[in-house]
């Protein structure tokens, strides 16, 4: 008995070199579920030589870690090195295995610009779980270990000699499966996003470099000039940018269900084939209010130049963005910004968060005498999840019942629909309520103009909420609503004719339309403006 209690207190003695083969080889083998799923699908252990494929793919894996990891593994920073990687690897492998999320630069992005409120809903019963058993277990196991002492020379040759041997083996078993590895890269190139913990661990050192490009170039101005030529009347022109709300869901689209029961009554024009630009708000934000739509999308040409919001000003315009969500991406940076919360709105507000409605508020607050041409920009909260639950009134609770989990994977995928119907109900009221208070504003050409910055996955295919790569993401997150509302004054100031514009609607339309729509709208002029892009100026009188 004594023997095998001293067994047990024993304390193993590795290397550093040692232990990140060992964490290596656990990643491999119990963090990339999701990885090893989709290599199964393309490779059944059924078939015929199967398994040598399959192993060449467990080395591969292995041994890129391995090399790369162990360069940063020293006797005083293995631990806390590989400690950290469990962490993240645990982290990860648990949102790729329940949600099918891809962890590229996109979404490494919206993992840190989420806000407390959001990250609050993600830190489910099941992550916790997954989080002691993958991450407080291995590390119990890692801070066990006693990583062993050596002459430097001994360190330096013995390091020198793994990461050798690990680059040749690497090359054997690459040139091993060569063919199959290249032509699967080709033609999935996301599943490289599916290697648990490396696709975060690069992702976050391409976002942190990229970032730090842009902080280091100056701000380049879309136009050197941006002129009013509109009249004397007053315009106050309303963007809501709405939240996670997929056009295939929305009521005025044919949707089985009438989400959208009071915009039906509305004379107003209902796009139904609208394509974001993104499948993140990190990505279609900006986008939405750059000149380059999803064609021409460049991230860099994006970050580091100005947005509408400046070109408006630039014209002369009063410019607000008003926020109920987490922040404008940077597109609000340079003009006035509020961000709703419990202490300046008490109606349609808790503690946490507000409703949407809290925004119309802000609105009729923010225009009760406007002195100048004005541009107001809404963001919603809209159908933010997995808590789709939360984002309604108990009143707009139509469709029962709800998913009340913040795990959507624990609740009936029915369940999780009618939740998310619920928020698309209460946000019909909130947009119409916006066009009430805009109807009654004679003194001002008003106009509203709503679209969604992505749509949202419901379990389709056992995928959940958003952000996968464009290139595989489903309709779902990639089709998107849009509405136009525009005053009888503002048709009849600018020479617009309303039937002309309610033909073009049934048209592909993307985000790419709003940047010149806007302008057009605001009659401003400027060289970055293209008419072909406006969804009106086909539709005006010269």
């Amino acid at each position: 008995m004594n023997k095998f209690i001293g067994l047990l207190s024993r304390r193993p003695t590795a290397s550093p070199e040692l232990l990140t083969l060992i964490v290596s080889i656990a990643f491999t083998l119990f963090y990339n579920n999701a990885f090893w799923q989709k290599v199964l699908d393309l490779h059944s252990p059924a078939l015929p030589g199967s398994w040598l494929t399959l192993i060449g793919y467990g080395v591969l894996m292995t041994l890129v870690q391995y090399i790369v990891y162990m360069l940063f593994a020293t006797r005083y920073t293995a631990k806390p090195v590989l400690g950290v990687l469990i962490m993240v690897a645990a982290s990860v492998s648990y949102f790729t295995s329940v949600y099918h999320t891809y962890f590229d630069t996109t979404m490494v992005v919206n993992t840190l610009q989420t806000d407390s409120r959001e990250a609050g809903e993600l830190l489910t019963a099941g992550l916790f779980k997954h989080l002691l058993i993958f991450a407080g277990l291995p590390i119990l196991i890692l801070l066990r270990f006693k990583v062993s002492r050596s002459d430097w020379k001994v360190t330096i040759l013995r390091k020198v000699g793994y990461f050798f041997a690990g680059v040749i083996l690497l090359i054997g078993s690459a040139l091993f499966i060569y063919q199959s590895l290249a032509s699967e890269m080709r033609n999935n190139p996301e599943m490289r996003y599916l290697l648990t913990p490396g696709n975060y661990v690069v992702s976050l050192a391409r976002v942190l470099t990229a970032s730090q490009k842009n902080k280091i170039e100056t701000k380049i101005a879309l136009t050197g000039e941006a002129t009013y030529e509109g009249g004397d009347k007053l315009k106050l022109i309303v963007m809501v940018v709405g939240e996670t709300t997929r056009a295939a869901n929305w009521g005025l689209n044919g949707y089985a269900r009438q989400t959208t029961p009071e915009l039906a009554k509305r004379d107003l024009i209902n796009y139904p084939n609208v394509t974001s630009c993104g499948t993140s708000t990190a990505v279609s934000v900006p986008c939405m209010f750059s000149p380059w739509g999803k064609e021409n999308y460049d991230e860099s040409a994006i970050n580091q130049h100005e947005s509408l919001l400046d070109v408006l000003k630039l014209a002369g315009y009063d410019v607000l963005w008003v926020d109920n969500q987490s922040g404008c991406k940077g597109v609000c940076d340079r003009v006035p910004n509020i961000k709703l919360d419990s202490s300046t709105h008490t109606p349609g507000c808790d503690q946490k968060e507000c409703f949407d409605d809290a925004l119309r508020e802000e609105l009729q607050a923010k225009t009760k005498d406007l002195k100048k041409n004005t541009v107001i920009v809404l963001h919603e909260m809209g159908n933010h999840g997995p808590s789709y639950y939360k984002r309604y009134p108990k009143a707009y609770e139509k469709f029962t019942p709800v998913c009340q989990q913040d795990d959507l994977s624990q609740c009936a995928g029915q369940s999780i629909k009618n939740a998310y119907d619920n928020a698309i109900l209460y946000n019909d009221h909130v947009l119409s309520g916006i066009i009430d208070y805009l109807e009654t504003q004679d003194n001002y050409d008003s106009t509203m103009l709503y679209a969604s910055d992505h749509g949202e996955s419901l379990g389709e295919n056992g995928v959940y909420l958003h952000g996968l790569p464009y290139l595989i993401a489903p309709d779902e997150q990639t089709h998107v609503p849009m509405i136009w509302w525009l005053s009888k004054n503002i048709r009849r100031d600018e020479g617009i004719d309303y039937a002309c514009i309610q033909s073009a609607a049934g048209s592909h339309h993307s985000h790419a339309n709003l940047f010149h729509t806007i302008l057009g709208l605001a009659q401003v002029k400027t060289d970055v403006y293209d008419a072909k892009l406006d969804m009106a100026a086909s539709c005006q009188s010269s």
